[in-house]
């Protein structure tokens, strides 16, 4: 990436990440943390409905097609709803660390534009652990897995407890995640950078 800042490099000490023993299995869809999630929730009309797998190492891979809604220019992606998509795939690594984390800084380059129907084929890793701080990246191509990169981005991710979304969320939101009888969906909610 081009000029990246001093937040994105990890320390010195910073150690390489290691998959957590429960994460996902390669190749395992991981599935929405959370139905109203803008970017893997299937309770958005407008979302970005992100399907992301679990990929070897500390990796996932995504794909989501670029819809009529995600449109900024005529005909083209919006560079925000691109961002989300890398955020929210970058989030999704988290799983495999078995941590709660909120995106901390988010650096995102956007190669060539993104035309609607496109589907935007997205690969992340976290590449260092340092404390609470999970350093990762992602690219996101068109027209296949190896195709023309067109977006790519960098991020911070700082480990949270739960109480982060329990003390800053709206209280009926937070209730009703809470009070979900479905004990997964009831721990997915929090999980995962939402």
């Amino acid at each position: 990436m081009s000029g990246t800042s001093a937040a994105l490099t990890p320390p010195a000490d910073a150690i390489t990440p290691v998959r957590h023993p429960d994460a996902p299995a390669p190749g395992e869809l991981i599935g929405a943390h959370y139905e109203h999630c803008f970017g893997c929730g299937e309770g958005q009309a407008h979302g970005l409905h992100l399907a992301t797998r679990a990929g070897e190492g500390v990796g996932v891979t995504a794909e989501f097609t670029v819809r009529e809604a995600h449109q900024g220019a005529p005909g083209l992606a919006h560079g925000g709803v691109l961002a989300t998509a890398l955020d929210e795939t970058l989030g999704s690594l988290n799983w495999l660390l078995r941590v709660i984390a909120v995106t901390g800084r988010l650096e995102t380059d956007f190669v060539r534009p993104v035309p609607l129907g496109t589907v935007l084929f997205l690969d992340a890793e976290v590449t260092a652990v340092s404390g609470r701080k999970i350093y990762s990246r992602a690219t996101g191509r068109i027209g296949g897995p190896d195709g023309p990169v067109a977006v790519r981005a960098e991020a911070l991710f700082i480990e949270v407890k739960v109480d982060h979304f329990i003390e800053n969320g709206r209280p009926q939101e937070i209730r009703a995640a809470m009070d979900d009888p479905d004990q997964s969906r009831r721990a997915r909610a929090f999980e995962v950078n939402p």
